[in-house]
């Protein structure tokens, strides 16, 4: 009965991360539609009061199909790795990497509208990596060394110096997920194997 509900709930949780994918395809087709309009409109623009809603929409926005194809496949491999190892703090680590992220890029990124997931991406990688040793589970550990071999090259995003590219983003996203990792407990579910609990 346990392992059908945590079945049935992982089961939620991936159904989810397909819809939020299939939302920023669909957000992608009308923001192409109207000639890139909503980027102005929700993008974060830093300092200003207008553009603090993108705190929240930057994750929605996109620059180009090929922007968000590139985002695409990180999302569902990180997300992947977050729902199957993380439970109800799925809400509380995405509020912390998307506000604090957010928030730090509305205080300091460089006067542009800044848009795209990527913080969101870089946020998925630096909780994932950081929970492997804040946690210290086999579970966490293994998730962290995943992400690590497959997506360690994105840490040279967070360097500035590539024009068109939100670094503060990437470098923000990473620390509101580092930040998350140690702020939020997150309970570890995986089936119980010759009577040993890896909980």
């Amino acid at each position: 009965m346990m392992k059908r509900d945590h079945m049935r709930a992982f089961l939620r949780r991936a159904a989810t991360l397909a819809a939020f994918v299939a939302l920023l395809w669909a957000v992608q087709v009308v923001n192409w539609i109207a000639g890139y309009g909503l980027n102005p409109a929700f993008g974060l623009i830093p300092r200003q009061l207008d553009g603090l809603d993108g705190v929240v929409a930057m994750p929605l926005m996109h620059g180009s199909f090929a922007h968000l194809m590139a985002n695409t496949p990180p999302l569902l491999v990180m997300g992947g790795l977050l729902v199957a190892t993380t439970t109800r703090a799925l809400l509380p680590v995405n509020a912390v990497v998307i506000g604090l992220g957010g928030g730090l890029v509305w205080l300091f990124g460089s006067s542009a509208i800044h848009i795209g997931a990527s913080g969101l991406v870089f946020g998925w990688f630096g909780f994932l990596v950081a929970r492997g040793f804040v946690d210290r589970s086999p579970i966490t550990l293994g998730a962290a060394l995943l992400v690590g071999v497959l997506y360690s090259s994105i840490l040279w995003g967070v360097l500035p110096g590539q024009p068109g590219v939100s670094w503060e983003a990437h470098l923000f996203g990473a620390i509101a997920g580092a930040v998350a990792a140690s702020l939020v407990r997150t309970h570890v579910h995986v089936p119980r194997l010759g009577g040993v609990d890896l909980d």
